[in-house]
């Protein structure tokens, strides 16, 4: 099949590498977020799937908005039999959608209908998911609710951020969608409507999100903590200032810890802090404007005093 491929950031790659290795289709262009501003320069950027597509020498477009005109009659020129989407970033009206005569089909990093919206994987291990996985679905004007092509699994490792496991997610999924155009070329594919009972919602993490509750249990602190790396990345407070949480380990068996939510307590080489139940290891931490360091060190250079609390 001719291709339109469209997606934005890094996780989109591995699908977009795998279309175009497929013998048996043609990426012809591709389609994705306008260049924007990065670095400390705040210089235009173009998206990582737009530099990827330009080292291929594949057409890039970049609409504002994918109900654009000029956008629109490009697409309909170019005349994709579909349109396989990761990670696009805007809504697709439905006069774009109805261009494709197969129509636009999103690899979704979830086992639908769970996790419906942006952050479907932050979401997974916030809830302490022990399986996910991808899907491939035809979009509709709702919100990944359309039906579905196909599905694969993945175990949720018990220390996997959300980075760990979108990386897996994302180079297993550039083979499902890959699979997915193949069935739909040779008509061996159908889509089924997802069933109506087991949705849940999956909406973008903001900062407040990732704040650390430590009146919380050590297990939901972890989880935050994790669901959140790399971004937006979890934090709390010290001394007034946000302190980044890269990575902490609960400490069921330290029975010894008697300490109350938030309360520091320094040994030579650990920091713990204590939570909602047990207390939890610091392993590491970034202070606001300095780089990510061990625990240990941070404390050490703070010299943190006897009583002080995270998050007050």
């Amino acid at each position: 099949m001719k291709l339109v491929f469209a997606g934005t950031p890094e996780v989109a790659v591995p699908a977009l590498d795998a279309l175009i290795a497929s013998d048996r289709h043609e990426v012809a262009a591709v389609v994705t977020r306008p260049d924007a501003p990065a670095g400390r320069g705040r210089r235009l950027v173009a998206s990582p799937v737009a530099q990827r597509a330009e080292e291929e020498g594949i057409e890039v477009l970049k609409p504002a908005k994918p109900r654009d005109e000029d956008f629109l009659a490009r697409l309909r020129e170019i005349g994709p039999d579909c349109c396989p989407v990761v990670a696009y970033g805007a809504l697709l009206p439905k006069v774009a959608l109805d261009v494709p005569r197969h129509g636009w089909v999103n690899l979704h990093f979830s086992l639908l209908p769970a996790w419906r919206g942006a952050a479907p994987v932050q979401h997974a291990v916030l809830a302490g998911d022990e399986v996910t996985g991808a899907s491939t679905f035809l979009i509709e004007e709702g919100l990944d609710s359309g039906p579905v092509y196909g599905v694969l699994t993945e175990e949720v490792r018990p220390t996997d951020t959300s980075g760990d496991l979108l990386t897996r997610l994302a180079f297993a999924g550039a083979g499902l969608l890959v699979a997915t155009m193949d069935g739909i070329e040779d008509g061996t594919l159908r889509a089924v409507p997802q069933p109506a009972e087991g949705v849940t919602l999956a909406p973008k993490l903001t900062v407040e999100d990732a704040r650390v509750d430590w009146t919380a249990p050590a297990l939901r602190v972890d989880r935050v903590v994790r669901g959140c790396a790399p971004a937006p990345g979890a934090w709390t407070l010290f001394r007034g200032e946000r302190l980044k949480l890269m990575s902490v380990t609960p400490l069921a068996d330290r029975t010894d810890l008697a300490l109350a939510p938030g309360e520091l307590a320094v040994a030579k080489n650990a920091v713990h802090v204590g939570t909602g139940s047990h207390a939890v290891e610091l392993q590491w931490v970034q202070p606001q404007g300095k780089k990510p360091m061990r625990a240990a060190d941070w404390a050490r250079g703070v010299r943190i005093a006897a009583g002080e609390r995270l998050g007050a």
